[in-house]
């Protein structure tokens, strides 16, 4: 169901793709924490996340920018292309390794710092359909 058809009814669906497991648990936990959402499934790679994303149809995907194999900003841009209502979210421990923290065109609407990822921050994301820095 595209994002777009996420409702009271049905909770959006949150995919997580990092290759830490802790950071896969947390955002599992803020997921089911936050009302209206769902954590959907946890990835460790850009290729799990395509057949995975294929498979369940995830409203809102949070990619780790550093993963191995297929970085983050492709993997943002193949879900971009397989899910184009979905809500594709950057994330690392890092600073924003691009100029002016804005990710390359690749489908995401934004960064957010990891530390940052809380059910406050998951709902701002939705509305706003974009992250602030």
């Amino acid at each position: 169901m595209p994002a777009s058809m996420a409702t009271a009814a049905r909770p959006a669906l949150v995919l997580t793709v990092d290759d830490a497991e802790p950071f896969r648990r947390a955002a599992h936990a803020v997921a089911e924490a936050t009302e209206g959402f769902a954590a959907a499934a946890e990835v460790a790679s850009g290729e799990e996340a395509i057949a995975c994303a294929a498979a369940l149809h995830p409203d809102l995907v949070l990619v780790d920018v550093h993963l191995p194999g297929i970085d983050g900003v492709e993997t943002s841009r193949r879900l971009a292309a397989l899910l184009p209502e979905a809500l594709i979210v950057l994330v690392s421990g890092d600073a924003p390794p691009w100029p002016g923290g804005r990710p390359p065109a690749c489908g995401a609407a934004g960064f957010l710092p990891k530390e940052r990822l809380s059910p406050r921050a998951l709902r701002a994301m939705w509305q706003a359909r974009s992250v602030a820095v």
